[in-house]
């Protein structure tokens, strides 16, 4: 495990050190752990924007969605009759 040194403005550190005594958690195990969330949090925007320039660069080619199969998914989602009710499992053919 590596070390380093962060300085924290005052407010910021007293809101960390109230928060680890709550907790009853040590303030380097709550920083640890909000520093792991918004690295994951940074990978999974990351992959997002991946995957939606691949579908941009991707629309109109024979990788786009097959217009019928994308309506089949759009009515699937659709509640059927009354609101809130989903829709049976019947598939469009």
């Amino acid at each position: 495990m590596k070390n380093f040194h962060l300085p924290l403005p005052e407010r910021t550190w007293g809101d960390l050190r109230a928060e680890a005594e709550r907790a009853q958690l040590p303030a380097t195990a709550l920083a640890r752990e909000a520093i792991d969330w918004w690295l994951r949090e940074q990978a999974r925007k990351a992959r997002r924007d991946r995957i939606a320039a691949w579908a941009a660069e991707m629309t109109g080619t024979h990788f786009d969605l097959d217009p019928d199969l994308e309506l089949a998914g759009i009515e699937q989602l659709m509640p059927a009759g009354k609101p809130g009710k989903p829709k049976t499992g019947k598939t469009r053919k």
